[in-house]
Protein backbone atom coordinates (compact mmCIF):
# COMPACT_ATOMS: atom_id res chain seq x y z
CA UNK A 1 0.00 0.00 0.00
CA UNK A 2 1.04 3.49 -1.02
CA UNK A 3 2.14 5.87 1.64
CA UNK A 4 -0.49 9.12 2.45
CA UNK A 5 1.48 12.16 0.69
CA UNK A 6 0.58 14.62 3.77
CA UNK A 7 -0.49 17.37 1.08
CA UNK A 8 1.24 20.73 3.05
CA UNK A 9 -0.46 23.21 1.00
CA UNK A 10 -4.14 22.31 2.16
CA UNK A 11 -2.87 21.91 5.88
CA UNK A 12 -1.04 25.46 5.49
CA UNK A 13 -4.57 26.83 4.20
CA UNK A 14 -6.93 25.50 7.28
CA UNK A 15 -4.34 27.27 9.34
CA UNK A 16 -3.97 30.70 7.31
CA UNK A 17 -8.04 31.30 7.73
CA UNK A 18 -7.38 30.79 11.57
CA UNK A 19 -4.28 33.48 11.16
CA UNK A 20 -6.53 36.18 8.86
CA UNK A 21 -9.28 35.64 11.75
CA UNK A 22 -6.73 36.69 14.38
CA UNK A 23 -5.71 39.11 11.96
CA UNK A 24 -8.87 40.68 11.73
CA UNK A 25 -8.99 40.99 15.56
CA UNK A 26 -5.98 42.66 16.18
CA UNK A 27 -6.85 44.87 13.22
CA UNK A 28 -10.28 46.04 15.20
CA UNK A 29 -8.00 48.21 17.47
CA UNK A 30 -5.74 50.05 14.92
CA UNK A 31 -3.34 47.68 15.04
CA UNK A 32 -1.71 46.30 11.92
CA UNK A 33 0.66 43.11 12.51
CA UNK A 34 4.36 44.29 10.07
CA UNK A 35 6.67 42.38 9.26
CA UNK A 36 9.97 43.32 8.12
CA UNK A 37 12.13 41.20 5.85
CA UNK A 38 15.62 42.39 5.09
CA UNK A 39 17.56 40.58 1.97
CA UNK A 40 21.29 41.73 1.31
CA UNK A 41 22.16 40.96 -2.44
CA UNK A 42 20.43 39.75 -5.06
CA UNK A 43 20.61 35.92 -4.61
CA UNK A 44 17.53 34.52 -6.77
CA UNK A 45 16.98 32.12 -4.10
CA UNK A 46 16.91 34.23 -1.12
CA UNK A 47 14.52 36.98 -3.62
CA UNK A 48 12.02 34.11 -4.25
CA UNK A 49 11.60 33.44 -0.55
CA UNK A 50 11.11 36.73 0.20
CA UNK A 51 8.92 37.27 -2.56
CA UNK A 52 6.65 34.31 -1.07
CA UNK A 53 6.55 35.84 2.56
CA UNK A 54 5.80 39.12 1.23
CA UNK A 55 2.87 37.67 -0.73
CA UNK A 56 1.22 35.84 2.22
CA UNK A 57 1.54 39.12 4.41
CA UNK A 58 -0.74 40.56 1.91
CA UNK A 59 -3.12 37.85 1.38
CA UNK A 60 -3.26 37.67 5.49
CA UNK A 61 -4.34 41.63 5.66
CA UNK A 62 -0.78 42.32 7.53
CA UNK A 63 1.84 44.78 6.64
CA UNK A 64 5.24 44.08 5.13
CA UNK A 65 8.40 45.92 4.71
CA UNK A 66 10.26 44.86 1.85
CA UNK A 67 14.10 45.95 2.86
CA UNK A 68 16.80 45.34 -0.41
CA UNK A 69 20.25 45.85 0.37
CA UNK A 70 23.07 46.30 -1.64
CA UNK A 71 25.85 43.01 -1.93
CA UNK A 72 28.73 45.13 -0.58
CA UNK A 73 27.02 47.35 2.68
CA UNK A 74 29.01 46.88 5.72
CA UNK A 75 28.21 45.00 8.58
CA UNK A 76 27.54 48.61 10.84
CA UNK A 77 25.03 49.52 7.98
CA UNK A 78 23.51 46.65 8.66
CA UNK A 79 23.45 46.63 12.24
CA UNK A 80 21.92 50.77 12.54
CA UNK A 81 19.39 49.12 10.23
CA UNK A 82 18.36 46.63 12.69
CA UNK A 83 18.53 49.06 15.44
CA UNK A 84 15.97 51.30 13.27
CA UNK A 85 13.60 48.68 13.49
CA UNK A 86 14.30 47.86 16.88
CA UNK A 87 13.06 50.88 17.54
CA UNK A 88 10.12 51.29 15.52
CA UNK A 89 6.81 50.53 17.30
CA UNK A 90 4.73 49.47 14.11
CA UNK A 91 6.96 46.43 13.14
CA UNK A 92 6.15 43.61 14.95
CA UNK A 93 8.97 41.21 13.25
CA UNK A 94 12.11 41.43 11.96
CA UNK A 95 13.21 38.86 9.32
CA UNK A 96 16.81 38.75 8.02
CA UNK A 97 17.17 36.63 5.12
CA UNK A 98 20.04 34.24 5.06
CA UNK A 99 22.88 33.67 3.90
CA UNK A 100 24.46 36.87 4.23
CA UNK A 101 27.28 38.37 2.23
CA UNK A 102 30.87 37.16 3.41
CA UNK A 103 31.77 40.29 4.91
CA UNK A 104 28.57 40.62 7.36
CA UNK A 105 28.49 38.49 10.74
CA UNK A 106 25.44 35.86 10.52
CA UNK A 107 25.47 35.54 14.88
CA UNK A 108 26.09 39.13 15.41
CA UNK A 109 23.15 40.26 13.00
CA UNK A 110 20.73 38.06 14.34
CA UNK A 111 21.93 38.36 18.16
CA UNK A 112 20.77 42.03 16.94
CA UNK A 113 17.24 41.61 16.99
CA UNK A 114 15.30 42.39 19.76
CA UNK A 115 14.10 39.02 20.69
CA UNK A 116 10.11 40.09 20.92
CA UNK A 117 10.54 40.41 17.45
CA UNK A 118 12.71 37.61 16.37
CA UNK A 119 9.66 35.56 15.03
CA UNK A 120 12.24 32.90 12.97
CA UNK A 121 13.55 32.32 16.79
CA UNK A 122 17.06 32.72 15.43
CA UNK A 123 17.94 34.85 18.58
CA UNK A 124 20.12 33.24 21.46
CA UNK A 125 17.37 34.32 24.06
CA UNK A 126 14.82 32.35 21.71
CA UNK A 127 16.49 29.39 21.50
CA UNK A 128 17.26 29.60 25.15
CA UNK A 129 13.45 29.36 25.56
CA UNK A 130 13.23 26.64 23.50
CA UNK A 131 15.27 24.63 24.87
CA UNK A 132 14.13 25.31 28.47
CA UNK A 133 10.18 25.16 27.86
CA UNK A 134 9.83 28.33 28.36
CA UNK A 135 7.41 29.45 25.82
CA UNK A 136 8.15 32.24 23.38
CA UNK A 137 7.93 31.81 19.34
CA UNK A 138 8.94 28.24 17.97
CA UNK A 139 11.16 28.52 15.09
CA UNK A 140 9.18 28.27 12.02
CA UNK A 141 10.13 25.09 10.47
CA UNK A 142 10.29 22.96 13.43
CA UNK A 143 6.85 23.95 14.06
CA UNK A 144 5.59 23.06 10.77
CA UNK A 145 6.97 19.72 11.08
CA UNK A 146 5.32 19.19 14.10
CA UNK A 147 2.39 20.68 13.36
CA UNK A 148 1.93 18.16 10.20
CA UNK A 149 2.65 15.39 12.19
CA UNK A 150 -0.25 16.32 15.11
CA UNK A 151 -2.75 16.83 12.17
CA UNK A 152 -2.20 13.35 10.77
CA UNK A 153 -2.20 12.41 14.36
CA UNK A 154 0.86 10.76 13.45
CA UNK A 155 1.85 9.38 17.21
CA UNK A 156 4.88 11.43 18.51
CA UNK A 157 4.91 10.36 21.63
CA UNK A 158 6.90 7.32 22.60
CA UNK A 159 8.12 7.59 19.25
CA UNK A 160 11.45 6.92 17.55
CA UNK A 161 12.45 10.30 15.70
CA UNK A 162 15.58 10.30 13.97
CA UNK A 163 16.55 13.86 12.70
CA UNK A 164 19.37 14.29 10.17
CA UNK A 165 21.22 17.67 10.18
CA UNK A 166 22.21 19.68 12.76
CA UNK A 167 21.83 23.07 11.35
CA UNK A 168 20.81 25.64 14.25
CA UNK A 169 17.55 26.61 11.99
CA UNK A 170 15.90 23.36 11.77
CA UNK A 171 17.94 20.03 13.16
CA UNK A 172 18.83 21.17 16.39
CA UNK A 173 15.75 23.24 16.92
CA UNK A 174 13.19 20.33 15.92
CA UNK A 175 15.01 17.17 17.93
CA UNK A 176 14.58 19.64 20.92
CA UNK A 177 11.44 20.45 20.29
CA UNK A 178 10.28 17.03 19.74
CA UNK A 179 12.50 15.83 23.14
CA UNK A 180 10.30 18.15 24.73
CA UNK A 181 7.98 16.60 27.96
CA UNK A 182 4.71 17.51 26.08
CA UNK A 183 6.03 15.80 22.68
CA UNK A 184 7.83 13.50 24.06
CA UNK A 185 9.79 11.50 21.20
CA UNK A 186 12.80 9.55 21.60
CA UNK A 187 15.04 11.43 19.47
CA UNK A 188 18.28 10.77 17.69
CA UNK A 189 20.28 13.19 15.89
CA UNK A 190 22.49 11.65 12.61
CA UNK A 191 24.92 14.15 10.77
CA UNK A 192 27.97 13.96 8.38
CA UNK A 193 29.96 12.52 11.24
CA UNK A 194 27.33 9.60 11.53
CA UNK A 195 28.48 5.94 10.69
CA UNK A 196 26.11 3.71 9.29
CA UNK A 197 23.39 5.79 8.47
CA UNK A 198 20.99 3.17 7.15
CA UNK A 199 20.71 1.26 10.53
CA UNK A 200 19.49 4.87 12.35
CA UNK A 201 16.73 5.43 9.52
CA UNK A 202 15.41 2.11 9.43
CA UNK A 203 14.51 2.11 13.06
CA UNK A 204 13.05 5.39 12.54
CA UNK A 205 8.96 5.80 13.51
CA UNK A 206 9.39 9.08 12.41
CA UNK A 207 12.26 10.25 9.91
CA UNK A 208 13.30 13.91 9.18
CA UNK A 209 15.78 15.03 7.13
CA UNK A 210 17.10 18.25 6.67
CA UNK A 211 20.12 18.42 4.59
CA UNK A 212 19.39 19.67 0.90
CA UNK A 213 21.34 16.33 -0.69
CA UNK A 214 19.02 15.04 -3.33
CA UNK A 215 18.77 11.58 -2.99
CA UNK A 216 19.79 10.86 0.30
CA UNK A 217 17.03 8.64 1.45
CA UNK A 218 16.65 5.84 -0.84
CA UNK A 219 13.71 3.37 -0.09
CA UNK A 220 15.05 0.63 1.21
CA UNK A 221 16.67 3.25 3.93
CA UNK A 222 13.02 3.55 5.43
CA UNK A 223 11.22 1.53 8.00
CA UNK A 224 7.79 0.07 7.02
CA UNK A 225 4.74 2.59 8.16
CA UNK A 226 7.25 5.63 8.89
CA UNK A 227 6.39 9.24 9.22
CA UNK A 228 8.76 10.92 6.55
CA UNK A 229 9.41 14.20 6.39
CA UNK A 230 11.26 15.88 3.98
CA UNK A 231 12.78 19.03 5.09
CA UNK A 232 15.76 18.99 2.16
CA UNK A 233 15.08 21.27 -0.74
CA UNK A 234 17.94 21.65 -3.67
CA UNK A 235 17.20 22.71 -7.41
CA UNK A 236 18.28 20.28 -9.85
CA UNK A 237 18.59 20.25 -13.73
CA UNK A 238 18.33 22.79 -15.93
CA UNK A 239 22.25 21.37 -17.77
CA UNK A 240 21.38 20.77 -21.48
CA UNK A 241 17.94 22.35 -21.61
CA UNK A 242 16.41 19.99 -18.95
CA UNK A 243 13.90 21.62 -16.93
CA UNK A 244 15.37 22.88 -13.43
CA UNK A 245 12.81 21.51 -10.39
CA UNK A 246 13.14 21.34 -6.85
CA UNK A 247 13.88 18.11 -4.69
CA UNK A 248 14.45 16.97 -1.62
CA UNK A 249 16.50 14.49 0.32
CA UNK A 250 14.32 11.51 -0.21
CA UNK A 251 13.87 9.59 -3.36
CA UNK A 252 10.12 10.10 -3.17
CA UNK A 253 9.11 7.02 -5.76
CA UNK A 254 11.11 4.46 -3.71
CA UNK A 255 9.57 5.82 -0.15
CA UNK A 256 6.11 5.85 -1.48
CA UNK A 257 6.01 2.05 -1.54
CA UNK A 258 7.91 1.50 2.26
CA UNK A 259 6.73 5.04 4.21
CA UNK A 260 3.36 5.53 5.89
CA UNK A 261 3.31 9.07 5.24
CA UNK A 262 5.79 11.32 3.17
CA UNK A 263 6.00 15.22 2.80
CA UNK A 264 6.53 15.94 -0.99
CA UNK A 265 8.97 19.12 -2.13
CA UNK A 266 7.65 20.81 -3.29
CA UNK A 267 4.13 21.40 -1.41
CA UNK A 268 5.50 19.58 1.83
CA UNK A 269 7.01 21.22 4.60
CA UNK A 270 7.33 24.38 2.99
CA UNK A 271 4.22 26.26 2.94
CA UNK A 272 3.54 25.12 6.38
CA UNK A 273 6.58 27.31 6.94
CA UNK A 274 5.44 30.03 5.65
CA UNK A 275 1.72 29.84 7.56
CA UNK A 276 3.86 29.29 11.06
CA UNK A 277 5.80 32.73 10.47
CA UNK A 278 2.69 34.55 9.64
CA UNK A 279 1.66 32.80 13.24
CA UNK A 280 4.55 34.13 15.01
CA UNK A 281 4.01 37.59 13.01
CA UNK A 282 0.36 38.04 14.70
CA UNK A 283 1.41 36.82 17.82
CA UNK A 284 4.10 39.36 17.75
CA UNK A 285 1.90 42.08 17.26
CA UNK A 286 -0.06 40.89 20.35
CA UNK A 287 2.81 40.59 22.65
CA UNK A 288 4.43 43.75 21.58
CA UNK A 289 1.07 45.70 22.01
CA UNK A 290 0.24 44.22 25.48
CA UNK A 291 -3.01 42.18 24.34
CA UNK A 292 -1.89 38.57 25.26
Amino acid sequence: MAAIVIDGKAIAAKFKEEIRDRVSRIKQLRIIPCLAVVLVGEDPASASYVRGKQKALADLGMDGLDIRLPEMLSQEELLKIIATLNADPKVHGILVQLPLPPQINEETILAAIEPVKDVDCFHPVSLGKLIRGQGGYLPCTPQAVVVLLQELKIPISGSHAVVIGRSNIVGKPIATLLARKELNATVTVCHTGTKDLPFFTRHADILISAVGQPGLIKGDMIKKGAAVIDVGIRMVGGEGGTRRRMVGDVVFEEALETAGWITPVPGGVGPMTIAMLMKNVAEAAEIINNLQ
